[in-house]
């Protein structure tokens, strides 16, 4: 993003902090605190991912006085998280209080990664303040769960209320942790590692209440890895009866494991297909060379040129390619070329050769032809 309207120190920090931190951080909400010059930007609201949702933390710098540190103003909900306090984080991370701490005593506005090392060190104490409140819940089963799980690395959790709405206890659990998906790509297209995540909600049951109900569990990645590897395709397996996480993880991280591999591996079954249309159509005008989700090539039946799109979802070739035909030489009353239906029924066997299967979808392509260039012709008879 640009800076503009932000002094030079202040938008090398927050340049430094957007493309360091492991975390896609955001900002919203710039204004200015400057009564000189309103037109100076100085405070700004970050948007910061935790738990499978966002948390907002205002920024306040002060551009009359730019070699003081800035000042945090944390969630309203998050009244009693102080950072660089004893109380919130454990005995072990003492270290961490004291650098923050003179971080902020010892500021150097002319160091861009100050800001960056305060954001950083801040959420890894808000892990830890959550993780307090959730442990302080008068829940037996979730206090059984968080003992179970504590071990697994990156785990978030939070408390979840409303005024409307019952206390809730949501966990954010990391998935095949073993598994780099970023590595397992020739050419990795993402800047950050890419992670899926369990999330658990378990409503808050007292002890004078029935016996609790199923927790609801849902995946999430992020939008990135939908091109490879969509987690809505996932079936999460049933929850049982007095089940717990650490009972309910490792059948699941060995399904993702496998279909995982099987998405990555669909990737050289889409090029290894795309490959055997040019037998047939040339090479394609363009395709997408990541992932292989779609290629587009040109052709013409006698003097009738047009364009095919192929569009790949990930499950092929269990799940044939979309298909979009365009004319090249008709444009409608909007003066767009002419483009046909999706088609999304031809013959199709995911138990072909890829020859076969491009063999049967020109076939398929040179009848077609007839029908979408009569469509066309009428298109344009129409205006």
């Amino acid at each position: 993003m640009a800076f503009e309207g932000f002094p030079p120190l202040i938008a090398d920090q927050l340049h430094y902090l957007l493309n360091h931190s492991p975390d896609s951080i955001k900002i919203e909400n710039v204004w200015s605190g400057n009564k000189i010059n309103p037109k100076i930007l100085d405070r700004f609201t970050l948007v910061i991912p935790y738990c499978l949702d966002n948390i907002k933390w205002d920024v306040i710098y002060n551009s009359e006085y730019s070699i003081d540190a800035p000042d945090f103003v944390f969630g309203p909900d998050d009244e009693d998280f102080v950072p660089c306090s004893s109380t919130i984080v454990p005995d072990d991370d003492d270290d961490q209080i004291s650098s923050l701490k003179k971080a902020l005593s010892e500021w150097d506005n002319k160091d861009s990664k100050r800001l960056h090392v305060l954001i950083q060190g801040f959420r890894d104490q808000y892990v830890a303040y959550q993780r307090r409140r959730v442990g302080q819940v008068d829940d037996d089963r979730v206090k059984f769960e968080i003992s179970t799980v504590l071990t697994r690395k990156g785990i978030e959790m939070q408390m979840v209320s409303g005024i409307d709405k019952p206390e809730e206890v949501k966990f954010a659990v990391p998935l095949v942790m073993d598994m780099n998906i970023n590595k397992m790509m020739v050419v990795c297209p993402w800047k950050h590692q890419q992670k899926i995540y369990l999330q658990v909600v378990y409503p808050i049951v007292r002890k004078i209440e029935s016996t609790p109900s199923a927790p609801r569990l849902k995946l999430v990645s992020s939008s990135e890895l939908k091109a490879l590897f969509s987690v809505d395709d996932v079936k999460l397996p049933p929850w049982m009866n007095e089940m717990c996480l650490a009972e309910y993880l490792p059948h699941l991280e060995e399904t993702l494991e496998r279909q995982i591999q099987e998405a990555v591996s669909a990737i050289d079954s889409r090029r290894s297909f795309i490959e055997a249309l040019t037998l047939f159509l040339g090479r394609p005008l363009e395709a997408d060379p990541t992932f292989c989700r779609q290629a587009t090539f040109l052709t013409a039946s006698g003097q009738f040129t047009f364009m095919v799109h192929f569009f790949f979802s990930t499950q092929f070739p269990k799940q044939q390619p979309t298909l979009v035909l365009q004319s090249c030489q008709h444009l409608n009353q909007s003066s767009v070329p002419v483009k046909s239906n999706l088609f999304t029924e031809y013959p199709w066997s995911p138990r072909w050769e890829v020859g076969r299967m491009a063999e049967r979808v020109c076939d398929f392509l040179t009848d077609e032809a007839v029908n979408f260039k009569k469509y066309c012709n009428e298109v344009v008879l129409q205006h």
